[in-house]
């Protein structure tokens, strides 16, 4: 993930933080608010842009090879995904939550696939891309959690919550576009051009990422009767990541063709704004920002008539931000 986006959104997340905190004490007294037993919500997450990319480094398996030895980044992924969701509130303090969610058209974008030696120094060799569309992505959220803080005049709350979640990306990688090739290398690649025309199915891609537990914690805090802004942050110190490759084009490799497994934390994050339309209907906005990383992991090949190598991986990571809007009724 980029830099400015953690800084931006943890920004935003104190801020709204620090609106709570400083207003509640300036504030008039509100009426406070009947707490539903049940919330239902449909928000569209819109326009996502999303990213994955991994690499690993296969130098240990032959001098030759760089480090990292090949670099896939599937980038600009643009989908529009609907999410369901339900909160079940079972007593004055513990509520529990789930939400669903899946896309509704994707990923138009690319797949860059770069290949390195390091035979007279680390260097590119082999430069691929390809046009990636795909079976969408989904994630399912679990979570139990206590009301911790009620803010003075009935201004808003503070909840906490711990949960579980699994979030599966699939990718589909057609045409084949050589855009880099050094005549010079030991391996084999094609002349820059055209290898395979678009439509042909070259890679698919699946990403599963497993979070057994993370914990977070979530604010409301309204500005008048009607106007509130919300903030939400997740975090997890272990995910685990299964990477699945298939190189539909290459004879050479079984189905899959690659997998990786790998641990690694991950941040969830949402800002946003909510307008009461009724008493038990409500309209939201905001931003939203969802992010997966390792820090170790293992990638294996798997080659047609010969056992299966290892090597490191040194990346992977997954990134999908983009706005909100959705209704949310109360019962």
């Amino acid at each position: 993930m980029n830099q400015p986006w953690q800084q931006r959104v943890l920004m935003m997340m104190a801020g709204l933080c620090m609106i709570a905190a400083f207003g509640v004490s300036q504030a008039e007294e509100f009426e406070p608010p009947s707490k539903p037993q049940v919330e239902l919500s449909l928000r569209s997450w819109m326009f996502t842009n999303g990213a994955t990319k991994w690499s690993h480094n296969a130098s240990g398996l032959d001098a030759r090879l760089g480090n990292p030895t090949s670099k896939l980044t599937y980038k600009d992924n643009n989908t529009h995904i609907m999410e369901l969701g339900a909160k079940l509130n079972l007593s004055n303090r513990w509520f529990m939550r789930g939400e669903l969610g899946f896309s509704i058209d994707f990923d138009r974008g690319k797949m860059t696939d770069d290949d390195y030696l390091s035979t007279g120094g680390q260097h590119l060799y082999s430069r691929t891309t390809s046009d990636t569309t795909g079976q969408g992505t989904w994630y399912l959220n679990l979570d139990g959690g206590r009301r911790v803080i009620d803010y003075a005049g009935n201004r808003g709350y503070l909840d906490v919550f711990a949960g579980f979640q699994y979030w599966k990306t699939k990718y589909e990688a057609r045409g084949v576009f050589q855009e880099v090739c050094n005549p010079s290398s030991p391996f084999t690649c094609s002349s820059p051009g055209v290898v395979r025309p678009s439509g042909v199915l070259a890679i698919v891609n699946t990403t599963h990422w497993i979070t057994p537990l993370r914990i977070g914690g979530q604010t409301e805090y309204r500005l008048t009767r009607s106007f509130s802004v919300e903030g939400k942050l997740a975090v997890t110190p272990l995910s685990i990541v299964y990477n699945e490759d298939r190189h539909e084009l290459r004879s050479d490799l079984q189905r899959p063709s690659f997998t990786m497994w790998g641990l690694g934390a991950s941040v969830d994050a949402d800002a946003g704004v909510k307008y009461m339309l009724t008493k038990n209907l409500a309209l939201t906005g905001g931003y939203r920002v969802w992010w997966n990383r390792i820090y170790t992991g293992t990638w294996e090949n798997h080659p047609v008539g010969s056992s299966s190598e290892t090597a490191p991986l040194k990346e992977m990571q997954t990134i999908r931000h983009g706005a909100t809007f959705g209704l949310t009724a109360s019962f």
